[in-house]
């Protein structure tokens, strides 16, 4: 199901140059130490400055360049967006039935994406909102307070990406951990001022046998997931009244791409 995001904000175009990030001074980091050391994630309310926050999610909410993406197997595909539009009833009901297929027996995905590359030099020329976002989640303050948090004092830098999950877009279990990645711990950052949980999207901790742990996505909330921990999204449903919004990445060890 496509939806039109119809309640979304005048087009705000912003550029590397206007927008900026600032933590809120106020972030109780020792609380948040404790729960990831206790239960290998937490939540770190009113992140950023509200400011901040709200203009990240009207640029979220104001792009058209996302690309759905959709795994089979170990393979990903991309698809833009007039892309899907020109899908014909039957092409679109064979896709859904092989993503639903996948999900079944094995590890699925689909949602959309737009990309910020991981270099250093690529995130200085470009213009986009989100890879300054990436440069400051890298930035010393943002990785002292993340890796006190984590218990990681060699946190070197951030990867991101921006994420919408249309109704029927879920992400099935998985703990994150890549051969050669170095990463430590996942952070989603949720952009949706309003969400109730009924409509999906939920981020579930899997503990094993019968236990787990929800969190409903919320507004300017960093969730950070130790590697290592199972965890997925639930499928948004057909109630939600726009794209369940975030900005997701790695906080990662080892060298820093250049």
């Amino acid at each position: 199901m496509e939806i039109t995001d119809e309640a979304a904000p005048p087009t705000m175009s912003l550029t590397s140059t206007s927008l900026t990030f600032a933590l809120n001074p106020a972030l109780d980091t020792k609380a948040a130490a404790d729960e990831f050391a206790q239960g290998g994630h937490t939540r770190l309310k009113d992140f950023l400055e509200e400011s901040c926050a709200e203009a990240l999610w009207r640029e979220l909410r104001a792009r058209e360049d996302w690309v759905q993406v959709i795994n089979s197997g170990d393979k990903s595909f991309e698809l833009d967006r007039p892309t899907r539009k020109s899908f014909s009833p039957e092409q679109a009901k064979a896709m859904d039935d092989a993503v639903y297929a996948g999900a079944r027996s094995g590890f699925q995905f689909r949602y959309e994406a737009l990309r910020v590359p991981d270099g250093a030099k690529a995130r200085e020329k470009s213009t986009d909102p989100l890879a300054r976002f990436a440069t400051w989640m890298s930035s010393a303050p943002v990785r002292a307070l993340l890796g006190a948090v984590t218990g990681e004092s060699a946190l070197t830098f951030a990867d991101a990406q921006g994420t919408a999950y249309a109704p029927g877009d879920f992400l099935t279990a998985h703990d994150d951990a890549v051969a050669g990645k170095r990463r430590h711990a996942a952070y989603v950052l949720g952009l949706n001022p309003a969400w109730r949980a009924e409509w999906g999207g939920l981020l579930l901790l899997h503990d094993g046998g019968e236990q787990g742990r929800i969190a409903v996505p919320a507004f300017n909330t960093l969730d950070l997931i130790r590697v290592g921990q199972a965890h997925s999204v639930s499928e948004v449903t057909r109630a939600a009244p726009n794209r369940r919004y975030a900005v997701t990445g790695w906080m990662r060890k080892g060298p820093v791409p250049a």
